[in-house]
């Protein structure tokens, strides 16, 4: 880890008039959900465009539900790491306005970000494509799953966007303004390839924001986009911003 990034980034915390983080996948991988994208991840085991297309769930719901059971089992057991709550302590210490994250295990607001966008949807609530009923997806366990729409017996969806979908017309059009309106953006665990998600970077460094990217490794933002990267990770990296800003301040 290196220890000067950690204090330039540390500093230029203190001195932003807006900071905003901007979160994927690699975040959570401490949690023990790994990248859908990596070795072990979903796609290894389920083909994306067979099982995660809005015209799989159409075709064949009870098929797609094999995937989403085995995205639940790992979404209900994470519980937030390092990295989560070191974005929620910044919050707590007002340096950080808001989290627009990708992901859709609800970690964030698990470690305590109150302000947080789920660019791509959330696990947390399920919705019929029949008849528009929604369900409270939080209080249910794996047995339960799948669900049937108590109005007309469908198999639910989670809110989540499948390919196909468009991204919630609020959540892109908060994403969007936030990231024209932030002096400095976190980009943290995203390998910032999936549009249009990995245009918020962009968009805030055509506004004069300062990119600090925590990854694993290079990324296309990285010498182009970001200022500088801080490679390793997101669990052991922000938990040490986090103290030396406190030790600045």
């Amino acid at each position: 880890m290196n220890q000067q990034l950690i204090q330039r980034a540390a500093q230029d915390i203190l001195k932003s008039q807006k900071t905003i983080a901007f979160t994927g996948a690699g975040i959570s991988v401490d949690s023990g959900i790994p990248d859908f994208r990596s070795a072990g991840g979903l796609w290894e085991k389920f083909n994306p465009e067979e099982y995660a297309h809005i015209d799989a769930f159409y075709s064949d719901p009870a098929k797609v539900w094999l995937m989403l059971k085995d995205m639940f089992t790992l979404v209900m057991t994470a519980k937030p790491n390092s990295a989560h709550i070191g974005l929620a302590e910044l919050e707590r210490m007002g340096l950080l306005s808001t989290v627009i994250t990708q992901n859709v295990d609800g970690l964030h607001q698990a470690a305590g970000n109150t302000n947080v966008v789920e660019f791509h949807g959330s696990h947390r609530t399920l919705s019929c494509l029949k008849c528009n009923t929604t369900h409270d997806g939080t209080s249910l366990a794996i047995k339960d799953l799948p669900v049937r729409c108590p109005r007309c017996s469908s198999l639910l969806k989670p809110d989540v966007v499948f390919f196909g979908e468009p991204i919630p017309p609020r959540a892109q059009s908060y994403s969007f303004r936030e990231s024209r309106s932030c002096s400095l953006v976190l980009v943290v665990g995203t390998s910032a390839v999936v549009y249009p998600a990995a245009s918020i970077p962009m968009m805030a460094k055509e506004s004069g924001a300062t990119v600090i990217e925590i990854n694993m490794e290079p990324t296309p933002l990285t010498g182009q986009v970001s200022d500088y990267l801080i490679s390793g990770s997101a669990g052991e990296i922000i938990p040490a911003i986090v103290e030396e800003v406190k030790r600045r301040r």
